[in-house]
């Protein structure tokens, strides 16, 4: 695994602005990865002990939906976090994540993240104010998707 710097986390669109310090710590956290296409990243009710911040290659998120099988309910691309699950207890992952294709990207230690946001409250609240903008556009892109497939079924 190769080293994190905070140069290439302050050049990270989803880190934009935040302080040096801040990212300095993140830096710590992190890592360099890659996956093979096909990986599965994580599984739905797994151990969310990292996330990631994509720099190149997609990752598709999916969950098991009775009578349909896995369906797929986003795709997170380059720039994007994928995974939001470490941040809150029970520390489980609610989806599944498979590589699309061959991906790199920055790894971040879930434990060493939570224990920088507790004994830095403004490392924390500036993490939970992008995290919430996420969750805040997945949430729409999903209810996107949803509108989309139940009026493709009426019509059927």
């Amino acid at each position: 695994m190769i080293k994190v710097t905070t140069q290439a986390l302050a050049a990270q669109p989803f880190f934009r602005g935040m302080a040096s310090g801040e990212l300095d710590a993140l830096a710590a956290a992190a890592s360099d990865v890659m996956f093979p296409a096909g990986h599965q990243v994580f599984e739905d009710g797994g151990h969310a002990a990292r996330f990631w911040l994509i720099q190149s290659g997609c990752v598709t998120l999916d969950m098991l939906v009775p009578g349909e099988g896995r369906v797929i309910i986003d795709t997170i691309g380059i720039g994007q976090l994928l995974g939001v699950s470490w941040l809150f207890p029970p520390y489980r992952w609610a989806f599944g994540a498979v590589c699309l294709e061959p991906v790199e990207a920055f790894e971040f230690d879930a434990v060493a993240v939570r224990e920088c946001c507790a004994t830095d409250p403004a490392l924390g609240f500036e993490l939970s104010q992008r995290l919430i903008r996420v969750l805040a556009t997945r949430l729409q892109s999903t209810r996107t998707r949803l509108t989309a497939r139940s009026q493709g079924a009426a019509l059927q």
